[in-house]
């Protein structure tokens, strides 16, 4: 597997000081954050290492060449908003970003892009599945034109007032990927896979795996702490950050050893990457670079030599 990280938690740092830090501290690539110039609403959206909107041929040779010279690869393009929002404007917006971004990952010889799936927070899932229908099959034609791979993360995006009741993701547990896998049975939508997500929901994060082993793309490194004091006294129909807190690796109930074992007992050989979303590092770049730092330290006792 690449070991890398995630860019969105680095956003005070331009491109090439994110790259600089990977070939650095052994990091092998980076799933770089690229989401449109302007203003964010929540963390770690509007984080943008690499600007679809300016990439001409002379950036795309810059920026290849920039991480050939220090032996890091982009292992994808990542945006993460809400691709089906119930304010079709929002929801416009985010779909013509993602067809750019398809576009600049099949120019920059990538050819995946991470994502999500989306939602209409206050439908049923029957009635999401439908949209799903009518909104994706025109991106996926897209993709498979261009020969780039989508990779959705399975985070049910429930945290914040403006996402309850359902969530802004659809795709957050096996049941939903059979049905939108079948939906759409394309060779280029698949799994961002990440088992933090499982944890708070109170799921097995391991035997999915193998079920889904032809369309895990990319993984992710999260961790999550379940508080099963907090959640027996507020109840899983309480909003998640209740009763659980977001960490590195290692720091939570997520079993490394064993996710770890599963991908690679499955040929996983693709990207695997930390992603920071941990508030006790968050006070400042340094302090993100502490954590990617602890976290590669912990992660390598799993992992072969060479490359983190």
């Amino acid at each position: 597997m690449r070991q890398g990280f995630v860019s969105a938690a680095l956003e005070g740092l331009s491109f090439e000081e994110v790259v600089d830090f990977a070939g650095q501290n052994g990091f092998s690539c980076v799933e770089m954050a690229c989401w449109p110039r302007g203003r964010a609403d929540r963390r770690y959206a509007g984080v943008t290492h690499i600007d679809a909107d300016s990439l001409d041929d002379a950036r795309i040779d810059y920026v290849l060449g920039y991480c050939r010279e220090r032996g890091v690869e982009i292992s994808s393009l990542a945006y993460y908003p809400n691709m089906m929002d119930g304010d079709l404007e929002k929801r416009a917006y985010a779909i013509r970003h993602l067809k750019r971004l398809i576009s600049a990952s099949a120019d920059l010889g990538i050819h995946m892009v991470s994502t999500f799936i989306g939602r209409m927070t206050d439908r049923s899932v029957e009635d999401n599945l439908k949209e799903f229908e009518k909104v994706w099959e025109p991106i996926i034609r897209i993709a498979e034109d261009r020969k780039v791979r989508i990779a959705i993360e399975n985070c049910p995006m429930i945290f914040t007032s403006d996402e309850w009741p359902g969530g802004k993701n659809l795709a957050s547990t096996p049941a939903i990927w059979r049905q939108l896998f079948s939906i759409l049975p394309s060779d280029y939508l698949g799994l961002n896979y990440d088992p933090s997500h499982f944890i708070w929901q109170k799921m097995d994060y391991i035997r999915p795996i193998y079920e889904f082993r032809d369309k895990i793309f990319h993984v992710h490194y999260k961790d999550i702490q379940l508080h099963e004091d907090r959640l027996a006294d507020v109840g899983v129909m309480a909003p998640p950050l209740q009763y659980m807190t977001p960490r590195i690796p290692g720091h939570g109930d997520v079993d490394w050893g064993g996710y770890i074992a599963a991908l690679l007992d499955i040929g996983y050989r693709g990207a695997a990457c930390i992603e920071i979303e941990d508030k006790a590092y968050e006070h400042s770049p340094e302090g993100v670079k502490e954590a990617l730092l602890t976290s590669r330290n912990y992660l390598s006792q799993f992992i072969g030599g060479g490359k983190i």
